[in-house]
């Protein structure tokens, strides 16, 4: 699956785009994703918190 993502994003940029730079960028991404969140839903209450 990840070779089709890398070849579909190599055609669509015209840059070539290799199996292993995509994964580091995937593990990383998701790594910020689920960072936010975390940092959404533990400060996100004390935001509510502090609004009422």
């Amino acid at each position: 699956m990840m070779a089709a993502l890398a070849k579909a994003i190599s055609r669509a940029t015209k840059i070539d785009v290799e199996v292993e730079t995509l994964k580091v960028l995937v593990i990383f991404s998701g790594a910020g994703l689920l960072l936010s969140l975390v940092a959404a839903m533990i400060y996100g209450q004390a935001v509510t918190a502090a609004l009422f």
